[in-house]
């Protein structure tokens, strides 16, 4: 069954009906001041702050990235997954700093603990990863998908370019997105985004039950993939080229606390909260939610692969270092299309676009905060509130048209899988930032120019890491010799995350310790040696026993998916 019926274009304009009427009801009381764009006025439930964080982190990417990954390695991403456990991190760990210290941004937040210049560095290099991580591989995913529902778009405009369905999905998208985000700021995203998240998960779930009714049940699924288990498992052996089990040990902690723990794109939800009572149970309803995109994104992967293994749905193949393979990128379209009946699909597909624009409003958001707050409000100090609010809508179209411009180049270098991509470019931005901000949290004697010497080092020896690997890597490499700048381009992403982390921690404690100690007053209530009394009562006084129920129930759920995972295809 393929094609788009009648009753599948009326749920999807009904999905759309439903999200900007939501929105322009926002956009409708007006942002008043830089706090009510950027932080939604520092207003909002734990329940809203916790759906926001979840459907901010599931975008299109993780559909469409995540089942074909699924479909090709298995098992093997779904360590980057299961990172519910870093959530709860962000909740009990980082959430009472950042909370307390009021700031707008994570390099603000540097700025207070460091100095300017760590603000200024980790500024400019969230920016461009929002571009190359975010902006364009979420549009991309959005667009694969599109070009395989709507096959018959094609609609000539120069001689050269055709607007297909994967340019005309994709840039609808972008442009509703961008509108609603430009005009209602934080508030307009974190309201779309609760309803996006229930669309999501019921959309993803139904690929679920549908393929697995398919396919005979999970024994079959277990079954066919036994018959390739090493490619399969969860854990693979340290001779693996990709995913080698000490590697993925190393490098997908860094990551997770990374994106979790200190990015803007996700923090920027609990800095919204009404209060840090809020913002904590907020963290925790969104680790809940985290635990499940492995067996609504990942499986529909591997039963994807199963039904192509038994000729019940045919995946595209492509060709990956010269010889075919198949193409994961377009099993999530290949199963809405042949499995799911008139209805349902345009239900599934409103999750993608679900998925699509609450990923993207985050991101435009996320980045009109960086520029504005921590770029042109330290060039203009005294410009008014209303005029940051308007630099910050420009700021939010201007990243959109770079994003759209780079998705060319993206699909170059993702040959080995847009889900991987996206985790080997973040492999390599991730290990100064965490390790900053781990050492400026836990380690008082760390000052402002070793957090600025590692955040140079580390992003100059990740960003030559990656331009090596990219010069080097495919089937026709731009650069074949020296044999040792070859080596470097081809060595394990995840080992080098591992190395990248090391690099940055020995430059940030040898420089602190080789020049003077923090100013004292300066550190106050900004590391765990340093709180004060009374933070410490406010931090005690801001959970309680369901804040704790809801922490074992993630984690003893966590734990129980690593142990049935470890042991499935035995």
């Amino acid at each position: 069954m393929s094609g788009f019926g009648t009753l599948d274009w009326i749920v999807i304009a009904g999905y759309f009906v439903v999200i900007m009427g939501i929105a322009f009801w926002v956009v409708a009381q007006r942002q008043k001041s830089s706090t009510d764009y950027f932080l939604a006025g520092r207003h909002m439930p734990w329940f809203v702050v916790g759906a926001s964080i979840f459907a901010s982190n599931i975008g299109s990417e993780h559909i469409v990235g995540l089942a074909g990954q699924g479909s090709t390695s298995g098992m093997a991403m779904a360590h980057w997954e299961l990172h519910a456990w870093v959530v709860v991190m962000l909740a009990w760990v980082f959430i009472p700093f950042y909370y307390r210290s009021r700031v707008f941004t994570m390099p603000e937040f540097l700025e207070r603990r460091f100095n300017p210049t760590a603000r200024w560095i980790l500024s400019i290099v969230s920016l461009v990863a929002y571009v190359f991580t975010k902006v364009s591989v979420t549009v991309y995913a959005g667009g694969v998908v599109f070009n395989v529902l709507l096959p018959e778009i094609h609609i000539p405009v120069t001689e050269s370019f055709t607007l297909d369905a994967f340019w005309l999905g994709a840039l609808l998208t972008v442009t509703l997105t961008g509108l609603y985000t430009v005009l209602g700021g934080l508030r307009a995203v974190v309201y779309t985004d609760t309803i996006q998240t229930v669309i999501l998960l019921i959309g993803s779930a139904f690929i679920t039950f549908f393929g697995l009714s398919k396919l005979g049940g999970w024994t079959e699924l277990q079954s066919i993939c036994r018959e390739n288990a090493t490619n399969f498992a969860l854990w693979r052996p340290n001779t693996d080229p990709d995913f080698p089990w000490l590697g993925v040990l190393i490098a997908s902690p860094i990551i997770g606390i990374w994106y979790w723990c200190t990015d803007q794109y996700i923090v920027q939800r609990a800095l919204a909260a009404k209060d840090l009572r809020n913002a904590r149970r907020g963290a925790l309803w969104g680790s809940f939610l985290k635990v499940w995109p492995v067996m609504i994104f990942v499986v529909p992967g591997l039963i994807g692969y199963a039904l192509h293994q038994k000729g019940l749905i045919t995946i595209p193949t492509k060709m990956v270092d010269g010889q075919p393979a198949l193409d994961g990128d377009h099993v999530f379209a290949v199963m809405v299309t042949e499995l799911l009946p008139m209805g349902l699909r345009g239900l599934v597909v409103g999750g993608l676009l679900a998925a699509l624009m609450s990923s993207l409003s985050s991101l435009f958001n996320s980045c009109a905060s960086l520029f504005t707050v921590d770029i042109y409000e330290k060039i203009r100090p005294k410009a008014s509130e209303q005029h940051l609010v308007t630099v910050g809508r420009i700021a939010t179209i201007v990243v959109v048209f770079m994003g759209i411009i780079w998705i060319p180049v993206m699909q170059r270098v993702s040959q080995g899988g847009l889900y991987k991509y996206l985790q080997s470019v973040q492999g390599y931005l991730a290990p100064p930032i965490a390790a900053v901000f781990l050492l400026g949290l836990f380690f008082k004697r760390i000052n402002g120019k070793g957090a600025v010497a590692g955040l140079a080092i580390g992003f100059v020896a990740g960003m030559a890491k990656l331009t090596i690997q990219a010069l080097t890597g495919g089937s026709d490499p731009t650069i074949a010799s020296p044999s040792w700048l070859v080596a470097i381009g081809q060595y394990n992403f995840l080992f080098a995350t591992g190395w990248l982390l090391g690099l940055s921690i020995i430059v940030v404690v040898a420089v602190s310790l080789v020049t003077a100690p923090p100013n004292a007053e300066q550190i106050i209530g900004l590391t765990y040696a340093t709180a004060t009394a009374e933070q410490k009562k406010e931090n005690r006084q801001s959970w309680n026993a369901i804040d704790i129920v809801i922490t074992v129930v993630v984690l003893g759920l966590v734990l129980g998916l690593y142990l049935y995972f470890s042991f499935w295809l035995r």
